[in-house]
């Protein structure tokens, strides 16, 4: 079971969308954002039915 995600990207703030697997109930990976490319770290967690915790972070370097 699958749920798409809207959110800002915290570097360019264009609102960005993820698919999650929401049969995964903890997940924490690094994406670039489809829009200005710069890597953005996920953290979601899920129950099975719904995203219960979500967050996005920049990647200083």
């Amino acid at each position: 079971m699958t749920e798409e995600y809207f959110f800002q990207c915290p570097y360019c703030w264009e609102e960005i969308s993820m698919i999650f697997d929401k049969s995964v109930y903890n997940d924490l990976y690094i994406e670039d954002c489809e829009v200005c490319c710069n890597p953005i770290e996920i953290n979601y967690s899920s129950d099975g039915n719904d995203i219960t915790g979500f967050s996005v972070d920049s990647i200083e370097q």
